[in-house]
């Protein structure tokens, strides 16, 4: 140690002298010295003790496919009135407590309720004819109500919640219609009738049973001497206990708001400025808009409402009856593709540019994704055509009439028109506007010439030929564009676009195609399922829209016979439909119970899920 010290020092005095000297030679490195020896090893400490095993957690349930199939099986069926069935089945309601169906038989006069015990139908008594149709029947109506012991009028709608029924009943235009309440719990019991608004056209109860909303769709006389307001009624049920008088929603608020809400996409047709029968008509807002259907939000909070003439859709807040209207706009036919003419002897898909559709809904249902609500609809499509009587054509014209007909009478006013009767821009010169393409196709005469040239830039035809999903704020979703088409035409083939009162294909072609106009919606498996009924074709699409976003096509059901030029057979129109779920189904399986308008048959589908 003391070697390698000193050499320091005398470099550290070298460096502070005045004068240079050489530098001297770098010393010879010392040898390294012995690596020191390595200590032993310590010893291994003791393990700690282990813990005890958790317990095992708890088996997960088995998923669900994110897909299933539904497997639908007609397990019943009955018909009404059978001399005269069409209109003996129109709408159609469940007694989950007595198992019994309601249906509204407004084909015998006066109009009657049907009840029908579905506990114990025999499925296997059901036989197919040689077209694989079920024309036979395995149930009947076991008790009736005849609605004119307690209300004159026509009856429009029922409806079931527990053990109270509402019928709803029209009065001639301009009067006032009625509720009338029954006690179902057991033999039918009269409770009490309410007054509503002018033709109420619908009625249902909210999910909580506090509240009854109907649709007072307040048509006008066909003359257009009388044409009521629209309007809304609420019935409040407390405690069991029906209010004896109807809060009454119009819509007055919205009569100095015609132009924004044509703007908007809100259809008005009607023959405002015109002299009929020696008065000049002047039609309102309030007095234009027609309420059609009601659906209910899962909350009992939002009651929404088509208004399908007008193509828009009403929402009323229950909670204080505030109400607001939504246009639904219109769908572009330059996108998806629609067979426009009966009389092309062929299925010919094909792409309208300048081709609007207006949705106008009838039937609408509302369900929950994600704790929003979101609105199905139907989109079905409806004209305005009214007649009066005349005894020839110099009156009818003397009168204000536009045309006369010997069977109809006195044309007041129409909105419908052929698209070959009107002269188009040069935009559609792409046409030839005739039976080949969209001559035959029926479309309105209240939209399309915006500049009033008497040259139409764009064709609106009526309804959409699809089912849509609507969020709350009336955004539009989903829409099935050209589905329904396309997939009836590949199943029946020339048979497709049928009419329900006879077999004929292509013959809806030109008017609003297989007209979808029933709708339920029910869960199986958590899966939400949409049912659309067509009125003209009578078969029953059934979609999953589980997720409204992602909305896939499942099945298609149909139970009736379509041979050209053979009587018709079967389940025609369907008009009403009730989905059931398991629980409350008499046989476990979901069901499916349909109103058909034109055969009065009330027909029952079992819904099994793989």
């Amino acid at each position: 140690m003391k070697q390698l010290v000193i050499p320091l020092l005398i470099s550290a005095l070298l460096a502070g002298c005045t004068f240079d000297g050489e530098d001297g030679r770098n010393g010879v490195d010392g040898k390294n010295g012995s690596n020191g020896q390595i200590g032993e090893t310590g010893s291994t400490g003791d393990k700690g003790d282990n813990g005890e095993p958790g317990t095992n957690g708890v088996d997960g349930a088995p998923g669900l496919d994110s897909l299933q199939q539904i497997t639908p099986k007609l397990i019943g069926r009955a018909v009404l009135n059978a001399e005269s069935p069409e209109g003996a089945a129109e709408i159609v309601a469940y007694h989950a407590q007595g198992q019994r169906i309601f249906a509204l038989n407004s084909s015998s006069s006066p109009a009657t309720i049907e009840i029908i015990n579905i506990a114990d139908m025999d499925p296997q008594t059901l036989t197919n004819n040689a077209e694989g149709v079920v024309t036979n029947t395995n149930l009947q109506s076991n008790a009736s109500i005849n609605l004119s012991e307690f209300e004159t009028g026509d009856a429009n709608s029922l409806a079931i919640h527990d053990n109270l029924l509402a019928v709803a009943i029209a009065k001639d235009t301009g009067q006032s219609g009625k509720i009338v309440f029954f006690d179902i719990a057991n033999t039918p019991k009269f409770m009490k009738s309410v007054t509503v608004g002018n033709l109420p056209d619908m009625v249902t109860f909210s999910p909580d049973g506090q509240k009854v909303v109907v649709a007072n769709e307040g048509e006008p006389k066909g003359d257009y001497s009388i044409d009521p307001e629209g309007s809304i009624a609420v019935i409040d049920i407390n405690n069991g206990q029906i209010s004896d008088t109807a809060s009454i929603l119009n819509f007055n608020q919205f009569d100095s708001q015609l132009a924004v809400l044509k703007t908007q996409g809100v259809v008005f047709a009607n023959p405002t400025g015109r002299t009929i029968k020696g008065n000049t008509i002047n039609t309102t807002v309030s007095m234009d808009l027609e309420p059609e259907y009601v659906t209910i939000s899962k909350d009992s909070r939002y009651a929404y409402v088509s208004l399908q003439e007008n193509n828009a859709i009403a929402k009323v807040d229950l909670t204080d009856n505030s109400l607001s209207i939504h246009a639904l706009g219109f769908k572009d036919w330059g996108k998806s593709t629609l067979d426009a003419s009966d009389k092309d002897n062929a299925i010919n898909f094909a792409t309208y540019p300048g081709l609007y559709g207006m949705y106008q809904p009838d039937t609408i249902a509302a369900y929950q994704w994600q704790g929003a609500n979101f609105i199905i609809s139907a989109n079905e499509g409806d004209g305005r055509e009214y007649f009066f009587d005349s005894p020839d054509e110099a009156t009818c014209l003397a009168e204000g009439g536009l045309e006369f007909d010997n069977d109809d009478g006195c044309l007041a006013y129409t909105d419908e028109v052929r698209a070959e009767d009107l002269t188009l821009s040069n935009n559609f010169d792409y046409l030839n506007n005739d039976d080949q393409d969209i001559g035959r196709l029926k479309v309105s005469t209240v939209l399309g010439d915006s500049d009033n040239d008497n040259q139409y830039e764009a064709l609106y035809t009526y309804g959409a030929r699809s089912f849509s999903i609507w969020d709350h704020h009336g955004h539009r979703v989903y829409d099935s564009g050209d589905d329904i088409g396309k997939i009836t035409a590949a199943i029946h083939g020339e048979a497709f676009n049928n009419d329900e009162d006879e077999n004929k294909g292509d013959t809806r072609s030109d008017a609003k195609g297989a007209e979808p106009e029933a709708l339920a919606i029910g869960q199986i498996n958590d899966r939400t399922y949409a049912f659309i009924g067509l009125e003209r074709m009578g078969g029953i699409m059934v979609y999953d829209v589980t997720n409204p976003f992602n909305v896939t096509m499942n099945t298609y059901m149909i139970n009736r016979g379509l041979e050209a030029d053979t009587q018709i057979s079967g389940d025609l129109a369907p008009e009403g439909m009730i989905f059931i779920d398991q629980a409350q189904s008499p046989t476990g399986e979901a069901l499916l119970i349909v109103g058909n308008e034109i055969s009065g048959s009330v027909s029952i589908w079992s819904l099994s899920s793989q």
